[in-house]
């Protein structure tokens, strides 16, 4: 009995061995993909913009769509708000700081599956020199062929030690962040 348990365990470890060797790792398209942010402002409006993904990587198994990992690069330098005033400040030493910090990148460490079309993705945003560990809610439409994911997350400004502005007392602490990813 021992003997068929672990050949059975070993057989397990063959299949999943050869699952991870079938991954393929797909590009995020950086032309249909995008992500989004909100943030209060002044307490009656909120601020919205996006910041343009230029790379990243989705590793999938064979005919699935819950990632084996994510890893995504953003560039903060074409931040736009709408507003040409208000993006130059937010890529200025008062916010983003470009010049010094210019791209933010986000590298999955756990990614939990909660249903067929629904999976939690934990991981490591580094913004600012400042990595932190963030949580997105993923949804995924389409099939295996052509997964199209929307991730939210919701991030902490205050914890990528910006330095501290007039502003601070106006601007939201949280921003609210969306992430539409469609793979090449």
């Amino acid at each position: 009995m021992r003997a068929l348990m672990a050949a059975l365990a070993f057989c397990i470890a063959l299949v999943s061995i050869a699952r991870a060797d079938d991954a393929t790792a797909r590009a995020i398209d950086v032309a249909k993909s995008k992500a989004t942010f909100g943030v209060q402002h002044i307490y009656v409006t909120r601020v919205s913009g996006t910041v343009p993904i230029i790379g990243g990587t989705v590793t999938l198994p064979p005919n699935g769509t819950l990632p084996i990992s994510i890893t995504a690069e953003l560039d903060p330098g074409k931040i736009s708000s709408g507003d040409p005033d208000r993006d130059g400040a937010l890529m200025s030493p008062d916010f983003f700081n470009v010049k010094a910090f210019p791209t933010w990148t986000f590298t999955s460490t756990k990614i939990t599956s909660i249903s067929t079309t629904a999976f939690g993705v934990d991981g490591t945003l580094t913004l600012h020199g400042v990595t932190v560990p963030e949580h997105l809610d993923v949804t995924v439409q389409g099939d295996a062929a052509h997964p199209v994911y929307r991730a939210i997350g919701h991030i902490d400004r205050e914890a990528f030690h910006m330095p501290v502005t007039r502003l601070d007392p106006v601007i939201g602490k949280i921003a609210d962040v969306t992430l539409d990813i469609i793979l090449k």
